[in-house]
């Protein structure tokens, strides 16, 4: 009993804080809003403390933190870079954060997914050639490059089968991308790229996808509880009419992804699920030092886009797009389930999800935990909530 009441002693010491977002006040940017909201939800689904931002904690506290006196548990708003910065701030381990810890800041982007165009092509210190051998059958044909000359002989290897997708490593929410459909447009799009940006990030070229439906593979582990999930995403049009993310569903189980695969799901879900477990454990084995309490992997199938005379292929390519270690768009989903989970010990399943709606006078369903509601500077009015749902069979 002693031992039992120590252990909740520690826990309510724990102190939740922001990283990276000092101005988590700033009622008119739904990001910070949001990362406040989601590290609220944490404290109360770990039984700790939410203490507002890291960096406007004071040094007094941040030398605590760091001696281990007074532990904080981060919530960044993005991958934490580095494995020394990580330690620095008294980040040791995934019990100390909400996402991951990477070694390379490309690690944590698009980059990572495809291999190099030829054999000791440019590449940034730290690149692993291991990650793209052991993903090349779970991603879709494409490569990963670090200069223009490369960009230009990677994309006209994948246009003689059809349309090829230009993506930003950096981008996110679908931003930073664009199709082209012959070598004069690729040219054009490369001409237009700054040069240090494409040496430092590099560019994705893969193969563009008809009509692709797209699924969200992840891992969330809070206090000890762990959780995976498969899910949906939606597109909704933004207030300029612009189509962007609008929320997802997830049916989320209680476990790892093991627990995930023996669900009921139909055969093109599973194998989302076992696309992302590979690339999830590829990257651990291939970037020492990394660890991760949420990821969350997209993965989409369709068949190959043709164009430029070229006959799409009939054949559907399934692969995974890209990973988030780190605070997404489907955090206030994943937490909802996880609380239910907690909750209710005996639940092995349960079905949650995201809603992001553009405009005013959004309808809230009852029961929902809006997250944001409001004016947001940048996009207009948004309301963004996360719903526990009724669990209809869980066929992801």
């Amino acid at each position: 009993m002693a031992e039992i009441s120590k252990q909740r002693s520690d826990a309510m010491c724990r102190r939740v804080v922001l990283y990276g977002c000092p101005d988590y006040a700033d009622a008119g940017s739904h990001q910070c809003v949001t990362l406040a909201q989601i590290a609220r939800k944490i404290a109360a689904v770990a039984g700790y403390v939410f203490a507002g931002a890291f960096e406007t904690c004071g040094e007094e506290r941040q030398a605590e933190a760091k001696r281990k006196v007074l532990p904080f548990y981060f919530v960044p708003s993005d991958t934490v870079v580095g494995l020394d910065h990580a330690a620095m701030l008294g980040i040791q381990g995934a019990a100390d954060l909400f996402g991951g810890v990477v070694p390379f800041a490309f690690v944590s982007t698009k980059a990572i997914t495809h291999g190099l165009v030829a054999p000791g092509a440019a590449a940034p210190e730290g690149w692993c050639s291991g990650f793209a051998e052991r993903t090349q059958n779970i991603v879709l044909p494409g490569f990963t490059t670090f200069t223009r000359d490369d960009a230009a002989l990677a994309g006209r290897r994948l246009l003689e089968d059809g349309l090829v997708r230009l993506k930003e490593p950096c981008g996110i929410g679908g931003l930073g991308q664009q199709v082209v459909a012959d070598a004069a447009a690729l040219d054009r799009a490369l001409a237009g790229m700054d040069r240090t940006t494409l040496e430092t990030h590099g560019i994705v070229l893969e193969r563009d996808l008809d009509e692709p439906r797209t699924w969200s593979v992840g891992q969330i582990e809070v206090a000890g509880l762990r959780a995976s999930y498969c899910g949906t995403q939606d597109l909704t049009s933004n207030n300029r009419g612009h189509p962007v993310y609008g929320g997802s569903t997830l049916t989320v189980v209680r476990g790892g992804f093991e627990e995930l695969l023996a669900q009921p799901f139909h055969a093109r879900a599973l194998a989302a699920v076992r696309a992302a477990t590979i690339y999830h454990e590829a990257a651990l084995a291939c970037f020492p030092g990394m660890f991760l309490s949420r990821c969350n992997y997209d993965v989409a199938a369709g068949r190959a886009a043709g164009g430029n005379g070229v006959r799409a292929n009939a054949h559907t390519l399934l692969g995974v797009l890209e990973q988030s270690w780190r605070v997404g768009g489907a955090t206030g989903a994943e937490l909802a389930a996880l609380a239910a989970l907690q909750a209710h010990p005996e639940c092995r399943r349960v079905v949650a999800s995201t809603r992001e709606i553009y405009g005013v006078g959004a309808e809230v369903p009852p029961g929902a935990e809006i997250y944001f509601q409001g004016e947001d500077r940048h996009v207009g009015a948004l309301t963004k909530y996360a719903l526990l749902e009724p669990d209809a069979n869980g066929n992801a």
